[in-house]
This record gives C-alpha cells, structure tokens and sequence, in this order.
C-alpha cells in the first residue's frame, strides 16, 4: 500500500518535471524578450480640428473689361501684365460709323429746331391777327347795336341794317376760324417742341456711343488677361453680353477660393485661420484668413442640383493670403509672387478643444 503511494507521487513529480520542460522549450524559442506591453497615462490635451481643401489662387479685385460699342479694335494700348492706373487709355473702337451717325443725329435735331421756330412764328402771326379780328369784331358790334336802334326807329333800312348784321357774323365766324387755327399752331408747336427733345436725347445717346469707342481703365491695377487683338471685332455690352477684351487685376491682394464639402461646410466660421500650400512654393505654408462662405453650393444653379441627391454638394469658401507671410517673397523683379489660377491647398482650423480628456 504505501509502495503503490510512493509510485503514484514520483509520476506526479515526473509530469510535473516534463511539463515544466516543455513549457522552458516552447519559451526559448519566442526570444528572451516575449511579449512587450506598452502603457501611457490619460493626459489632458488641447485637440485642433480642422478641415482640409484644394482650389486655386485668384486676385481678391478682379475687374472684366468689355466694350459698351460693337466695331473693330482699331487701337491696342496695353499688353497683358502691363500696370495701369485708372483713367489710362486701354483701347479704341472704331469711332467711323458713330462720327456719322452723330452728324446725322446733328441735323436731326437742327432741322426740329428749325420746324419748332416756324411753328413758334406763325402762332405769332396768328396771335396778332387774331387781335386784329378781335378788334374788328368790336367795332362791328358798336356799329351793328347802333344801326339796330337806328333800324328800329325807322331811320336806316333793312338792307343797311342786315349788312351790318352779316358783317358782324362773319367777323364772329373769323375769330372762331382764327382762334382755332391758333389752337392748332400751339399743338403743332408743342409736337415740335417734344420733337426737338427727342432727336436731342438720340443725339446725346449717340455722342455717348462715340465717347464709349474709348476705353478707359476703371481701376488701378495689373492687365491679368488680355484676350482680344488689334484689328479684331468685339461686340458691345449694349446689345448682348459683349465680348470681354482683357481683366484688370489687384495682384497686392490675393485669395485662394476652395470647394468644402457639405458635411464640413458647418464647421467652418468667417475668420478661421488657415495654413495655405500653394505648388509653387514646395515646403512652405502660408498664413490665412476665412473671409467668404458661399449661402448656395458650386451646383445649385443646374437642374441636377434639384433633381439627383448621389452627387457631390460642395461650397465655394474664400481666403485671404496673409501678405505678411509672403513678404520675403517679393522682389524687384518678382513684385507678384502668386499668379491667378495656381493651385493651392489649404488647412482651416476650425474648432479648438481645450482640456481635452485624450490617450496619445
């Protein structure tokens, strides 16, 4: 019996022994090192949000020039990237056509002139005979009331009596007659009177359209487009669209317009600070300012906008390059660093959460 106890304790022993052997291989082969864990204690820290954008550089002033007149660029002041100051003389139409129809317009509004003065004469004409009926008509009336008396009592006949009557009448009939022609000379008179009005309003229109065959700068600044040439035809704004001939453009002051999407769009507030990239300056972050969020998104004013819901909806926002953190950049022979139309990417800082509870 106590053999049989002594036997079953050394097996217990030995598999005690193997599995401790066992479990020293499988050990040794992992390394010496086994399973590292690492630990970090929950800090407070301040936590950025921000939202990212690509989009392009534009001038925040950019001003498209057109022409108000139709006709042919007859001259060509400036090239693109010339500066110019505002009032200087951009380009010149052909003025040929409205030197004429001025002229005409002039004699339009002489010879109305000179219709209101016939008409304004003859109303003086008619005015004196009138006076002149007028006072032939009172004394037939003293002549007529004392022949009636004289008639009546038997001193004139009915012959004389009668003639002093028609005479009488057909001096009333006269200054009916003289009244309504003067009447209708006042009428005529007024007709060329607004006459002459008329052909003077086209005239001045017509000056205007030949004043606008010159084409001034409105604003001070860089020509950033020039798309027309000398000899070329342009269409006036007056009738259509027009045809734009070149872009004045404030290069001193730039933006960068980016699209946000809709589901960031609400984080981001006018006055937000931004970190701009631009492609032409590898390595260097410039300094900027959220100055406009669209109301509407990029897509709003097409049909697909209102009838398909899988496309993307973004928003048109605008920065303003800080042109302090540009400043080195200038040179004399680089005044502009940034161009319309480089790309650019930026990086709006939008909510600030401070003391936040965050495991690194």
């Amino acid at each position: 019996m106590a053999n049989r106890k002594r036997r079953r304790w050394i097996y217990i022993i030995l598999l005690i022994i193997a599995i401790l052997v066992i479990a020293s291989a499988i050990f040794s082969q992992r390394g010496p090192d086994g399973v590292k864990v690492f630990t970090e204690e929950v800090e407070q820290r301040d936590i950025q949000e921000t939202v990212a954008a690509s989009g392009k550089v534009f001038p925040q002033t950019e001003v498209k020039i057109s022409s108000d007149v139709s006709g042919e660029i007859v001259e060509l002041y400036v090239e693109e990237g010339d500066s110019v100051v505002q009032g200087q003389l951009l380009a010149k139409v052909d003025p040929e056509a409205f030197q004429s129809q001025v002229q005409r317009g002039i004699a339009t509004v002489n010879g109305a002139k000179a219709q209101l003065a016939n008409s304004r004469s003859q109303i003086e004409s008619m005015k004196a005979q009138k006076a002149q009926i007028e006072a032939q008509l009172q004394n037939a009336r003293e002549i007529h009331q004392r022949n009636e008396g004289l008639y009546n009592n038997g001193v004139i006949s009915e012959a004389d009596y009668q003639a002093s009557l028609s005479n009488l009448r057909s001096l009333e009939a006269n200054l009916s007659a003289s009244q309504a022609n003067l009447r209708a000379a006042e009428e005529s008179a007024e007709a060329s009177r607004f006459n002459v009005e008329s052909s003077q309003a086209a005239l001045d229109e017509l000056r205007t359209s030949l004043d606008r065959t010159t084409i001034y700068a409105p604003v001070s600044g860089i020509i950033s487009l020039l798309s027309v040439e000398k000899g070329e035809r342009v269409v006036g704004t007056i009738q259509m669209t027009g045809t734009e001939m070149m872009r004045i453009a404030n290069l001193n002051a730039m933006e960068v317009r980016v699209e946000v999407s809709e589901n960031d769009i609400p984080r981001v507030s006018l006055g937000d600070y931004t970190e701009i990239e631009i492609d032409a300056y590898t390595d260097r972050k410039f300094k900027g300012t959220v100055t406009q969020i669209a109301n509407s998104s990029t897509n709003a004013a097409t049909a697909e906008a209102t009838l398909t819901s899988d496309q993307v909806t973004n928003f048109e926002v605008r920065i303003n390059i800080n042109p302090d953190s540009y400043a080195d950049l200038i040179a004399p022979g680089n005044p502009y660093p940034f161009r319309p139309g480089m790309s650019a990417s930026v990086e709006i800082f939008t909510h600030l959460e401070k003391d936040a509870t965050s495991v690194p």
